[in-house]
């Protein structure tokens, strides 16, 4: 199945109960609200959904779940395949492939970060594990792993399967940079919220959103806008510009450390979800909980965009 990278793909986050259990019934009705908003399909098992607390039989059973609950709409799952060691990580891949998901978004190990050798022989296992369509994931400010353009370039040359980058290094240069050595080979998607307009004129074609979790109709048209103003339509720029300006603060909680948090936070605020989360992750609290909740409710006034 080809995947269309075209648009907005969540990293969606994963609902717990109050006993740390997932709530499977609520992750596909959220999975069926981003759908509903225009979304293309959903990135579970990511940074965002909490990979790296989830067992390998509960990222199997939200991959399930994930189908089911899409597929109905028309919509692809390409779950984040990441894991401590190389093993586990192919096998996640071939579990994502027997559960019916159409890709995958492959991450360097958790906690080993190493030379271009070693990221090179991981991502390779990974992405030779199946015929699954690959996004390679680069977020070395998370990951500690920076795969310069050359780097995906050598990758891509190799595997015909990579066929997507999401990229959050943060540079909206590396979008031109990646786009200068390898031309239309690679579909480049925006994995930092807050540059997402700057990333789509520089050429990225997609993004792969942590906001939109709360905000799903918000994050399609800031997109479809940004994609419009991109090939020359600039009647939609005062539009553009009112939107970005009042969605950034929100956006802007995607960026720092607890952005599952602050994400999960403001799903509870639209009553989408709740903040529970799990260890070592606590809720906010304090100074840091009240300045979100202004924004919040800032962007929720009558007013808003």
């Amino acid at each position: 199945m080809k995947i269309n990278w075209n648009g907005v793909i969540p990293a969606i986050t994963t609902k717990f109960n109050a006993d740390g259990s997932i709530d499977f019934d609520f992750f596909a009705k959220h999975c069926a609200w981003m759908m509903d908003a225009g979304c293309l399909g959903i990135v579970p098992c990511g940074s965002l959904g909490e990979g790296a607390t989830l067992s390998f039989d509960e990222k199997v059973a939200l991959m399930k779940a994930a189908v089911s609950a899409v597929g109905p709409h028309g919509g692809v799952v390409i779950p984040g395949i990441a894991s401590l060691s190389t093993d586990e990580a192919v096998r996640l891949a071939k579990a994502a492939q027997e559960a019916g998901c159409a890709g995958l978004m492959v991450l360097p190990p958790y906690v080993y970060s190493s030379d271009w050798r070693e990221m090179k022989a991981h991502m390779s296992a990974v992405m030779a594990a199946t015929p699954l369509e690959c996004m390679l994931y680069n977020n070395p400010p998370a990951y500690k792993t920076d795969f310069t353009p050359e780097q995906i370039a050598e990758l891509a040359a190799e595997h015909a399967n990579l066929v997507a980058v999401k990229e959050s290094s943060t540079d909206v240069r590396r979008v031109t940079a990646i786009r200068a050595l390898l031309n239309e080979r690679l579909k480049i998607l925006c994995g930092v919220d807050d540059v997402i307009v700057e990333a789509v004129q520089a050429g990225a074609v997609g993004w792969i959103a942590g906001l939109v979790n709360a905000f799903p109709s918000e994050s399609v048209e800031l997109f479809n806008l940004a994609i419009k103003l991109r090939d020359g339509d600039v009647s939609v720029r005062d539009r553009l510009d009112s939107l970005y300006r009042w969605f950034l603060p929100l956006l802007r909680m995607d960026t720092v450390p607890k952005f599952v948090q602050l994400i999960k936070l403001c799903q509870q605020e639209v009553g989408m979800g709740s903040e529970v989360v799990r260890g070592p992750r606590l809720v906010v609290v304090g100074k840091e909980r009240e300045e979100a909740l202004r924004v919040i409710k800032q962007a929720l006034a009558p007013a808003k965009c």
